[in-house]
């Protein structure tokens, strides 16, 4: 990789969702399709009634092919690589704020530091109805987030509903950059400490390593348990999965993965040595906890060195690796492979099954009718409920049973 461009060479040290970097990939002969392909395409840019530009013209082959495969399976342009690299840097643009779905709404789980959204007084539970004056009821967390970053303008208006309000409001919120905060903890009086993590990037083991010393450094002594909440974790580096499994295994298989290529083949194994010295630990999921965070569910429940609850996760369980192409400004990202919890079990498609089940608390007929009424912008509603956090605080329960 030492004849490439300098953006290449930063394959082999990023790693997004599994991602990993091959060093070489092998020559594929063309064959009577891909000239068939080749000739395709040339025909069209000759003699089609209207000119076509020809980068069009190529990039719709290429979605074309790519569409034929699985949903994970991308061709990356050169902004869409220059993001994939930024975020698995703890990096990205947006407005910095953590978001679950719970039932047809998206509630606000954290603003994080000094980011745009806290700066502006977005908080914790309050829940968003409109984005640039769009309802965002009954949307996909995915979708909500495409009406943020593909917005035209940088400011984004956001209306939400707040416990003790009557009536929407309204924040103006610009985009920028924001360094992700991918760890974020607490200690309660009797030892036992909480951590979350909302994705996986190459800094997310230093600051899971640094957070809970500084706790252990609180408490005086070792944690009584630790809660891992990995509600609505979509992932990340897959090595930063693998270390922060092993800071609390002794032995055993953390992972495998298994494909066709050689390389896509490989097996990770945990180190002697565990941060909390043996007290207890509980892992939270829900469906939105996916590849990297179910690599970690699933490494601590098939070592029983965990108990994990909540609901049954996402079930993202295929490696995709990062193929750079030309002069590396372009890359594929391609399936090749599926990954396997220490027990042998592919959980593509099935996801993590909880020892213990747990499920979040619904919001009230009532709050919904309230919810959908503010976001048709009708004022003097009824007061909310105050929206309670029923799976944290039955998994912090189960921790301190132990």
């Amino acid at each position: 990789m030492n004849n490439l461009s300098p953006l290449v060479n930063r394959f082999n040290s990023i790693i997004l969702s599994l991602f990993f970097c091959f060093l070489s990939v092998p020559t594929l002969h063309a064959d009577e399709a891909n000239a068939d392909l080749s000739a395709i395409l040339e025909h069209i840019q000759a003699f089609y009634v209207d000119k076509i530009d020809d980068r069009k013209l190529n990039q719709t082959a290429i979605d074309s092919i790519i569409k034929q495969l699985d949903p994970h399976s991308a061709y990356l342009d050169p902004e869409a690589l220059e993001d994939l690299f930024n975020v698995a840097n703890g990096q990205y643009t947006g407005l910095g704020i953590e978001v679950e779905q719970r039932d047809d709404h998206i509630m606000i789980v954290a603003a994080l530091p000094n980011s745009p959204a806290s700066q502006a007084g977005i908080k914790k539970g309050d829940i968003l109805l409109q984005i640039n004056e769009q309802t965002v009821i009954n949307k996909p967390i995915k979708q909500v987030a495409s009406l943020i970053s593909k917005a035209k303008s940088p400011t984004i208006k956001l209306a939400i509903a707040r416990n003790g309000h009557t009536e929407a409001l309204t924040f103006n919120v610009q985009r920028d950059k924001i360094s992700i905060e991918s760890v974020t903890g607490s200690l309660s009086e009797l030892g036992y400490a909480t951590i979350r993590i909302s994705n996986f990037n190459n800094h997310t083991l230093h600051d899971v390593a640094r957070l809970i010393a500084r706790l252990i450094n609180e408490n005086g002594q070792d944690l009584s348990g630790l809660l891992i909440d990995l509600r609505d974790n979509p992932g990340g580096v897959l090595s930063s999965a693998v270390a922060i499994s092993d800071l609390f295994l002794q032995q055993g298989t953390i992972v495998t993965t298994k494909g066709r290529f050689y390389d896509a083949n490989h097996a990770y194994y945990a180190k002697q040595g565990d941060v909390l010295n043996g007290a207890p630990i509980v892992v939270l999921i829900n469906k939105g906890s996916a590849s990297a965070a179910e690599i970690l569910a699933g490494a601590l429940k098939d070592n029983h060195r965990a108990t994990v609850v909540g609901t049954r996760s996402y079930g993202k369980g295929s490696v995709q690796s990062l193929i750079p192409l030309g002069d590396g400004q372009t890359a594929l990202k391609l399936t090749t492979a599926k990954y396997y919890t220490p027990s042998g079990k592919s959980i593509d498609g099935i996801g993590i099954a909880p020892d213990i089940a747990i499920e979040q608390a619904k919001i009230p007929t009532e709050d919904e009718q309230i919810l959908r009424k503010m976001s048709e912008g009708i004022s003097n509603q009824p007061l909310l409920t105050a929206f309670r956090d029923v799976q944290l605080e039955q998994a912090q329960k189960i921790l301190r049973k132990y």
